[in-house]
């Protein structure tokens, strides 16, 4: 995949989510949508820090590399989006327990 169809792609998924995030009425779905924006988050930086022929910035002589702090932020993203996933799942279950419940409309 070419760096602009990543990055294309990432916004796309990102705006997908968004769009999600802003419609749904259930609970659960909206934590779905925040995944597909975390994926498209994720998507769109590591694209941005791809080089073509790049290689490791490690040891030896090279000419282009391949920049390592988009693929070590979004590492961090991914642990960070599954914190939250959880976090949100669980507030959930406590959300229905108390309400008997999902949808936003109802909770008012």
């Amino acid at each position: 995949m070419s760096p602009i169809n990543g990055i294309t792609v990432g916004i796309l998924l990102f705006l997908i989510g968004v769009y999600g995030i802003i419609v749904r009425q259930n609970l659960i779905k909206i934590v779905l949508c925040l995944g597909v924006l975390y994926l498209g988050l994720i998507l769109f930086f590591v694209s941005i820090g791809y080089v073509e022929g790049g290689a490791a910035p490690i040891l030896g002589d090279f000419s282009s590399y391949a920049d390592p702090l988009p693929q070590t932020l979004m590492l961090t993203t991914v642990v960070v989006e599954l914190s939250t996933t959880a976090l949100a799942l669980a507030l959930i279950m406590k959300v229905y327990e108390k309400y008997k419940t999902v949808n936003v409309r109802e909770l008012k």
